[in-house]
């Protein structure tokens, strides 16, 4: 029986060629595309640099989440080992956790929530329960990761329903449109991997790491911007835009004003 960390040991294998371009990487394109993680920590510290300056922690947990999951799927592309696609996996599911306690409203708390710190220590013993049944069948761990996506996607709906911005409405499109073209690619590389060899493409799944990568530079200012429109009244939260508002494709971040405004 292989060793978990051995080579090709993983139980997903993507439709990228293995060992095709380097006699160490199996995955390489799958692998080098993982830099858009570490390119964009750094963005969302820089560009949202003024509400890191009022919560330094909840940005500074999620870069470093972001770069952990950078690590972890370099690794796993790398190797395609057993380890390599749990640390890849799990690393999402922490991510996701750390975002939840730090901005999940309050408002949607269970009933027998009472406070932010219960809701830290719920989200705390979900994920490790997840955790634990991620090794019964590694496989299925990508179908619930992207499934919390449909959740999101509800949430923000059930927002914008109460917010007349017009610049919120516009991140929130341009999020779900990058998503969508995300989801799009990750389905094909593993459910048309037939035909992408037809094509002789078979690098979808690097497209879902960029497109993923970016998808997030617009969630992110998008969820802290309800936070702290309903948590932090002392503020007013605007949607700008990086390098110019006007620009078709520009980077969101979030400015903070003294004087709070509801949506």
């Amino acid at each position: 029986m292989p060793s978990i960390f051995s080579y090709l040991s993983a139980e997903v294998d993507w439709c990228e060629g293995n060992f095709e371009h380097s006699r160490s990487i199996a995955e390489y394109y799958n692998t080098i595309s993982n830099v858009s993680f570490f390119i964009i920590s750094p963005v969302l510290l820089y560009l949202n640099n003024q509400y890191v300056q009022e919560h330094r922690k909840p940005v500074y947990y999620l870069s470093g989440m972001l770069l952990l999951v950078g690590i972890f799927s370099v690794y796993f592309h790398m190797t395609l080992s057993y380890v390599g696609q749990l640390l890849d996996e799990l690393s999402i599911l922490w991510t996701l956790a750390i975002s939840y306690t730090f901005w999940f409203p309050k408002n949607r708390f269970p009933k027998f929530i009472k406070n932010r710190t219960q809701f830290r220590w719920l989200v705390a013993i979900i994920t490790a329960v997840i955790t634990l049944l991620s090794f019964i069948k590694p496989s299925v761990n990508a179908y619930l990761l992207n499934s919390f996506a449909f959740y999101l996607l509800y949430m923000i709906w059930s927002f914008l329903r109460k917010c007349e911005d017009g610049r919120v409405h516009r991140l929130a499109a341009a999020m779900v449109v990058w998503w969508a073209l995300a989801i799009g690619c990750w389905i094909t590389d593993k459910w048309f991997c037939g035909f992408c060899q037809r094509i002789n493409f078979c690098y979808f799944h690097s497209f879902w790491h960029i497109l993923i990568a970016i998808s997030l530079l617009y969630c992110c200012p998008l969820f802290i911007y309800f936070y702290v429109l309903y948590e932090m009244p002392s503020f007013q939260p605007q949607i700008q835009y990086w390098p110019c508002d006007s620009w078709v494709v520009a980077l969101p971040y979030l400015a903070l004003r003294k004087t709070h405004k509801q949506c």
